[in-house]
């Protein structure tokens, strides 16, 4: 492994920066990086000498990995509320909130070196965006055969899903609306096109997104058209209008499951209205732990390897809408969280493969 390695770090709220660092030969969880200054010295320490893994790790060189829009913006700009800050850590994070904080968790990389089987495979992992890491072997999935690396970045995204339609399964000939057509929004959608019988409409105040909808094998309408008496509605806006719109779109005794996290963003709801009288129901699903509708029989791991496998089909590759090398993180970041670069899932591609 080389004796150096590159991450994407968010050095303060607002401010991104490539950092170089050293990865010790110590065998340890990841690759923590002793933190330089933008314009480093002109002379540098020499750097320890490389040494295998051990025989529990792998090495990983990244060929991929993917932005999560609506998290890593939150994260970029420096707006975790001090009270989630143990909650939202990524399992791989270097630093603290707000900075500096190396953060992120959609990466497909080569193994290059760490058992046999795995050797020269590509593996999705929820690590941040980085050259080269060294994991427990625990931490990799295998991509499965059919399913290209470039895709399986969207993993973690399509297991946030799969998540949700554990918490709150639709049944035959449900009518239900997705309310947010981001990329958690349409990852839902995704899934809900496969079921027999359902009705979906998805939801987005953006009129561009009718062409994703259409692509995906779904309705779509503006928050204004769109079509009431939902049995079920997945909210994944992020924001006070569209969650109160889903309550708005369900049928008596309806469900709204909320898959938005809105950071330090505080939310009004007419919980006084129509709420009660159509004994409505609201409930969160949050990926960080299995739904228990599925605990008793699906880990994790299970979890991620069935996304994985979903991800065979070629539909979701209308959910990747951009793609910058390594080198443009910083900006493609800023530009992502001020709103200059909208889109979906945007891909970030790391030298030769």
């Amino acid at each position: 492994m080389p004796s150096h390695i590159r991450a994407f770090w968010v050095s303060s709220p607002g401010q991104g920066e490539i950092v170089t660092s050293a990865c010790p030969p110590a065998r340890l969880p990841a690759c923590p990086p002793a933190r330089q200054p933008a314009s480093p010295p002109a002379r540098q320490p020499a750097s320890p000498p490389a040494r295998q893994p051990a025989s529990d790790d792998v090495v990983v060189r990244a060929l991929y990995s993917g932005v999560s829009r609506g998290t890593e913006s939150l994260v970029f700009q420096g707006r975790v509320p001090v009270s989630q800050y143990a909650a939202m850590r990524a399992p791989f994070q270097e630093g603290d909130f707000p900075g500096p904080v190396k953060y992120g968790y959609l990466n497909v990389g080569r193994v290059e070196a760490g058992p046999a089987e795995l050797v020269g495979r590509a593996v999705f992992s929820l690590y941040p965006h980085q050259t080269r890491f060294r994991v427990p072997v625990g931490a990799v999935t295998p991509v499965p055969d059919g399913v290209p690396a470039e895709r399986a970045v969207l993993a973690g995204v399509v297991e946030t899903a799969l998540n949700a339609l554990w918490d709150a399964p639709p049944r035959i000939g449900d009518r239900i609306a997705v309310v947010g057509a981001g990329l958690v929004g349409c990852s839902v959608a995704a899934l809900l096109a496969r079921f027999p019988g359902v009705r979906v409409q998805l939801v987005d105040v953006d009129p561009s997104r009718a062409s994703v909808a259409a692509a995906l094998g779904v309705d779509f309408a503006l928050p204004a058209q769109a079509t009431g008496d939902r049995d079920l509605v997945f909210h994944a806006s992020a924001t006070q209008d569209g969650l109160r719109r889903s309550l708005e779109l369900l049928a008596p005794e309806g469900d709204v499951v909320d898959l938005s996290w809105y950071g330090d963003q505080q939310v009004t709801l007419p919980l006084g209205e129509f709420f009660h009288s159509r004994r409505l129901s609201l409930r969160s699903s949050q990926v960080g732990s299995v739904s228990p509708e599925r605990r008793g029989r699906y880990t994790p791991a299970d979890r991620l390897s069935l996304a994985l496998d979903l991800l065979r089909d070629p539909v979701f590759d209308h959910l990747i809408t951009g793609e910058s090398d390594f080198d443009e993180l910083p900006r493609v970041m800023a530009d992502i969280a001020a709103g200059r670069l909208p889109g979906l899932c945007h891909r970030i591609r790391y030298g030769p493969r």
